[in-house]
């Protein structure tokens, strides 16, 4: 789901070699388990909608710096370090940027913004509150083409403090709350027919097998792939960009139907995220 992560050639070419072998001498107990694994994720069929309130943030805070007139993110993957004049300013390494801009407003507030081939593709305003202890960062996520562009807003606490003479968005922030995201983007739906799972939700799409190949996200500019399995009854949705995995997402449906729970995890970083959905048709 994009709301936490917040998605390769070469990673889909390796495992789709043996994978399509696997299918192809499928028989006898190895198709009727793959079977099996399909009818045990069916529950997932339908449309299912994040509770904000229910999003739980794990891991290392971010940590930044603006001095001097220039930007640090050292926690960022890859780390962020720029002029921090307002002017766009070529960046490499990042799967939906090859330019960012940052700008400090004030004392209290910064914009961030981003470009992939001379077209934006994020914008945020980073706001420190008057007593310095809250990070409050409204965002528009335009990333995905031909797709309405996702709004939202979250809050971090302060947990380490800023060197002297930096501006205020600087210091340690742990993320606490989602407080504002565009509506129909909590949105995702599931559709599982035979040995393949369909997800689709903010403008992106897949069709992948269970226990299959990676298959590429349709709309995601970043190049992302994904690779579906069963585990203990939930899906297990695994992206990768460039051959690396950069997000393990367990989604598991209650026993009675009508809520999903989500465990969703970086590898790089250790970082995890957690959340509720509800069945909506």
């Amino acid at each position: 789901m994009k709301l936490i992560t917040s998605t390769a050639v070469a990673a889909a070419l390796v495992l789709a070699l043996p994978a399509c072998k696997q299918q192809e001498s499928a028989s006898g107990n190895e198709a009727a388990a793959t079977e099996t694994a399909a009818a045990d994720l069916s529950a997932l069929n339908g449309t299912w909608k994040t509770d904000r309130d229910s999003v739980k943030f794990e891991g290392k805070p971010d940590e930044f710096l603006l001095q001097n007139g220039s930007f640090k993110c050292g926690t960022c993957i890859p780390p962020v370090d720029l002029v921090a004049d307002g002017q766009f300013h070529e960046v490499t390494g990042r799967p939906y940027s090859d330019h960012m801009s940052i700008k400090a407003v004030d004392d209290q507030t910064v914009e961030w913004k981003s470009q992939k081939e001379g077209r934006d593709t994020f914008a945020a305003t980073f706001s420190v509150s008057a007593d310095g202890n809250t990070l409050t960062r409204k965002f528009k996520d335009s990333s995905t083409p031909n797709a309405p562009a996702i709004e939202g807003a979250s809050s971090s606490k302060r947990v380490g403090a800023a060197p002297a003479g930096a501006h205020a968005i600087s210091g340690s922030w742990m993320a606490e709350h989602v407080n504002e995201y565009s509506e129909d983007a909590l949105n995702a739906s599931y559709k599982v027919e035979g040995n393949k799972v369909t997800w689709s939700g903010q403008g992106q799409t897949y069709t992948a097998e269970i226990g299959g190949p990676a298959v590429p996200v349709t709309g995601d500019i970043g190049g992302s792939t994904v690779t579906v399995a069963n585990e203990g009854g939930g899906l297990k949705e695994t992206f990768s960009r460039d051959g690396k995995v950069v997000n393990e997402t367990v989604s598991t449906v209650s026993p009675d139907g009508k809520s999903l729970t989500w465990v969703s995890s970086d590898p790089r970083d250790g970082s995890k995220v957690t959340g509720m959905a509800n069945k909506t048709n």
